[in-house]
């Protein structure tokens, strides 16, 4: 991927210049300040949700929420329900998801899968992994609250009028991505633990 990022901004560089250089120079100078303008429009959402985030910890109510997703998660990683700590995490990521707080759901999710290869014993990625991955790429979501906030700092009425949109195509992305996991898992022949055939004939010898 930085190869790809080095490669863009370099072509990039080189349209630029042909186009001259005083045009470059200020189209730098222009997105650099709608990028500022950007990110401070956009802490004041994200400090109230991720508040709104903090105040369901505290309050009992995100505990609630995992228990609620609990046989949901149980059944999509079987492995990982054994362990306490580790569904407490994954209910965590499921749940900054479903808020609509990616920041927020990165490092559960990065501590999810720690915990998952801790259980697996090896350094390859498990189904379990694979299926996170998945379901943080997806993102389903309830409330997309940074797109609500991006498209309030750009001047948009009902920044929330898109639910009905989302919450069509976050389940379908999900459903998608699962299903297309699972059948990759299929047509590899990999086991559901996520470990190689050669260490489970290892195992059993």
């Amino acid at each position: 991927m930085s190869y790809l990022w080095v490669c863009m901004l370099a072509l990039s560089l080189f349209c630029g210049l042909l186009h001259g250089s005083a045009d470059l120079g200020r189209a730098a100078m222009d997105g650099a300040g709608k990028a500022v303008t950007l990110c401070v429009s956009l802490t004041g959402s994200l400090c109230l949700w991720s508040g709104f985030a903090a105040v369901l910890e505290r309050s009992g109510l995100q505990a609630g929420l995992s228990r609620l997703l609990a046989p949901v998660l149980g059944r999509l990683y079987p492995t990982a329900r054994r362990d306490e700590a580790t569904m407490g995490a994954l209910s965590g990521n499921v749940t900054a998801n479903l808020l609509g707080l990616g920041s927020a759901a990165t490092p559960l999710g990065i501590e999810a899968v720690r915990r998952m290869q801790a259980q697996s014993g090896s350094d390859a990625a498990s189904d379990e992994m694979c299926r996170l991955v998945v379901m943080n790429t997806a993102s389903i979501q309830l409330l997309p609250t940074t797109v609500a906030a991006l498209r309030g700092s750009l001047g948009a009425a009902s920044p929330f009028d898109i639910l009905p949109a989302v919450w069509v195509t976050s389940l379908l992305s999900v459903s998608a991505g699962l299903l297309a996991a699972d059948l990759f898992r299929r047509v590899s022949g990999g086991p559901g633990d996520g470990r190689s055939k050669r260490e489970e004939v290892r195992g059993m010898n």
